[in-house]
């Protein structure tokens, strides 16, 4: 198949849209990628494709083609811009990049913003070739969940947005079953819904138990450390793992790690000074997906969280199967899916989202359990991930909807 994948994000950024493209490339497709100049999560471009840009135009024996885009920068007015400049210049410029290429599928891979389908629509039609969309982040659900719009009417207008691109789709993967009924509501196809879930990335492949631990871990060695990696955002509700770790302080043998970064990095920083954590809480700053195995190995869990509201307990987080892959207990603060996904497995304890008192409980058990239980729990979860989320089945499964989305 000649397949064009659509994605604002790409390669140097890390998504599985880069596996979605290396399985497939892999597999014989030819596959082309149109996606934006790469400026996640720093908000500015980054400095090796400022430097070289040729160098980012192969990724994995697929062609990249690039256009320009707003960077993300800081603050709401800048990603608003970030945004739509990827789908003005898709459209502009898209068919361009494009011309002389013919395609047998286009596909979307829809983390925020949904915006970004709009020129795969227009590429559809040019191409006369069947479009499926990966659904990773409802729209507008999530933006009124966050606080980015709050206007009903603003909202209204989001939703007949997605009805049009839903509309567009010839397929609709949602990344969890729970998306059906938000998608269903807006598309007015609910025929059109597959479930397509996340699976590990690449670097979990190999278990992390004869991986060396990285050196940032050397001052936590003798510590039960609960490890957050990830985004620090909003939905993450940091504020509440903060409170957590308040009322574990006087367990100084519990350590919280946070390997990331994100927009509420600042806050958390002010709020570890404000509340006398600087002995327990540590930000170890952001770090690339191949070396996450290195600081897994250093965990006693890995953390999982999410906010209290209706559109985030019909997600699973994507580091839920990473974590789940790792070997590694989990410590869940969320509801619905991704907590449901670790009672499941039965690879760690979860409690409601929000509920700061309760994951400080369910930390302490953790770290007072012995390593052999610890041990059982990370084979749990292993086992869970191999047989539900499984890299190759799963991209078996959408190379078949790609060849024939109707099916």
């Amino acid at each position: 198949m000649r397949v064009l994948v659509v994605s604002q994000y790409f390669w140097p950024e890390s998504f599985r849209v880069n596996e979605v493209v290396s399985e497939l490339s892999a597999r014989g497709h030819q596959v082309t990628v149109l996606t934006g100049r790469p400026n996640y999560p720093e908000g500015e471009i980054h400095p090796a494709y400022l430097a070289n840009p040729d160098a980012f135009a192969s990724y994995a024996g697929a062609d990249v083609l690039r256009v320009p885009l707003r960077p993300r920068g800081k603050g709401s007015l800048r990603l608003v811009l970030n945004y739509w400049s990827f789908v003005f210049w898709g459209c502009v410029m898209g068919p361009w990049l494009l011309r002389g290429r013919g395609f047998d599928a286009i596909f979307v891979f829809e983390t925020s913003p949904i915006t970004a389908a709009l020129p795969a629509i227009l590429f559809k039609r040019i191409k006369r070739a069947p479009l499926s969309m990966w659904v990773l982040d409802l729209w507008p659900d999530t933006l009124s969940a966050i606080g980015v719009v709050k206007d009903p009417r603003l909202l209204n207008h989001v939703g007949k947005l997605c009805t049009f691109i839903y509309r567009h789709c010839d397929l609709i993967l949602a990344q969890s079953r729970a998306f059906f009924e938000p998608i269903a509501r807006w598309s007015k196809a609910p025929e059109k819904n597959r479930y397509f879930p996340a699976w590990s990335e690449e670097a979990f492949d190999a278990s992390v138990v004869n991986v060396q631990e990285a050196p940032e871990l050397e001052p936590h060695r003798d510590s039960f450390n609960i490890m957050f990696a990830g985004n620090i955002g909003e939905a993450q509700d940091f504020p509440a793992i903060l409170r957590a770790a308040h009322l574990t302080r006087h367990r100084p043998d519990i350590h919280w790690l946070i390997v990331g970064d994100g927009r509420a990095a600042p806050q958390v920083r002010a709020e570890i000074a404000g509340l006398n954590l600087q002995n327990t809480f540590f930000m170890l700053g952001r770090h690339g997906l191949d070396r996450m195995p290195a600081f897994f190995a250093g965990a006693g869990a890995l953390l999982v969280s999410l906010k209290a509201e209706p559109i985030f307990s019909m997600t699973v987080p994507g580091k839920v199967q990473s974590y789940l892959a790792a070997g590694k207990p989990l410590l869940g603060m969320l509801d619905g899916e991704g907590a449901r996904v670790i009672q499941d497995s039965a690879a760690g304890f979860v409690c409601a989202a929000g509920d700061a008192q309760a994951l400080a409980q369910k930390a302490i058990v953790l770290a007072d359990l012995d390593e052999h239980e610890l041990l059982k729990m990370g084979q749990r979860g292993q086992s869970y991930c191999e047989k539900n989320f499984n890299r190759a089945a799963l991209m078996n499964q959408l190379e078949s909807w790609l060849a024939n989305p109707t099916v």
